[in-house]
């Protein structure tokens, strides 16, 4: 078992850690594909992206940047269907509603703290049933500043009522790394996340890593 430092309230990255909206953003950006008379896209090749948000799924889909002048027009379609279809199939991950339950139980207090804009991820996490056990939801819009930025994260502490160097956080991506390094957290990289090909995790210098949300239940 690795060893870990105590902690007071474990914080969780939401796409790609705490819940799987690969599948629904993946639907979302294929029917856009098709209404543009374009070939849809494998699955395999959406997932690694999903974290990383619109600007990154349609420069994947369409090759363009946020300074092409198709773009504002394919972003407010694609954030459309996808608002109309967030929960299809997105779900916690498998294990990750055991891990839940086992703060709960333990009385350590759990939050999210994501870049997902609230309009998205407040009906998602409504749906999910988790916005009443959550003690914090921060999203990219709650603070002026999104991760790697310390602001939310500092945000999630003071909402919680637990210093930033009692926490830790949990995600998928080298910006929540840097967001839980910048704020004096200890980190874990989600393996089983939206993690891509080309992602160099060890240049991340995560404290830990799981490859299963399960996995941290050997620290409650």
């Amino acid at each position: 078992m690795v060893q870990i430092k105590p902690f007071s309230a474990m914080l969780f990255d939401l796409d790609g850690t705490l819940v799987d909206t690969a599948p629904d953003l993946a639907f979302a950006l294929n029917l856009l594909l098709e209404q543009q008379g374009k070939q849809s896209l494998a699955y395999e090749l959406i997932r690694p992206v999903a974290s990383h948000g619109s600007p990154a799924l349609l420069a994947l889909a369409f090759g363009i940047d946020k300074e092409h002048p198709d773009f504002p027009a394919l972003q407010k379609r694609f954030i459309q269907i996808y608002q109309d279809n967030i929960d299809r199939e997105s779900a916690l991950f498998d294990g990750m509603e055991a891990v839940l339950q086992s703060l709960e139980s333990a009385d350590i207090p759990w939050g999210i703290v994501t870049n997902k804009p609230a309009f998205l991820t407040e009906p998602l996490v409504e749906k999910l049933s988790l916005k009443q056990r959550a003690h914090c939801i921060v999203s990219a819009d709650t603070t002026p500043y999104s991760k790697p930025h310390p602001a939310p994260m500092l945000y999630a502490c003071d909402k919680i009522n637990i210093p930033s160097s009692e926490c830790i956080y949990i995600g998928d991506a080298e910006r929540d790394i840097q967001a839980g390094r910048n704020t004096q957290m200890q980190t874990v990289a989600a393996l089983y996340g939206y993690v891509g090909a080309n992602d160099d995790v060890a240049s991340w210098q995560a404290d830990y890593t799981i490859n299963h949300p399960l996995d941290l239940l050997q620290w409650i």
